[in-house]
């Protein structure tokens, strides 16, 4: 993850090599397990949030953001991202 001077707009880089930039929404722990949920830079109104889970890196400075498999842990994570945010996003779902 790298931070490019905006507080909360960082920049992932995807299996394929390409850099994307994110707008971080909401940090979520559920479970044990560490969330963020994150918003495309660049994209309009209707809009998917990306949730990723949090992983250790190979150092201590660094993390490593995974996509979830289990349906149910991100329907869960999402849940509590609109309970939280319902009166700043018109969630469409």
């Amino acid at each position: 993850m790298k931070n490019d001077g905006f507080d909360n707009i960082i920049t992932l880089t995807d299996e394929n090599g390409n850099r994307v930039d994110f707008e971080f929404l909401d940090h979520v722990e559920y479970k044990g397990g560490e969330y963020v949920v994150l918003f495309p830079v660049g994209e309009e109104e209707n809009f998917d949030v990306v949730i990723l889970k949090i992983e250790a890196g190979d150092s201590v400075d660094e993390n490593n953001y995974v996509g979830i498999d289990d349906e149910e842990t991100l329907m869960a994570v999402f849940e509590i991202f609109k309970e939280r945010f319902e009166s700043e996003f018109d969630v469409i779902e």
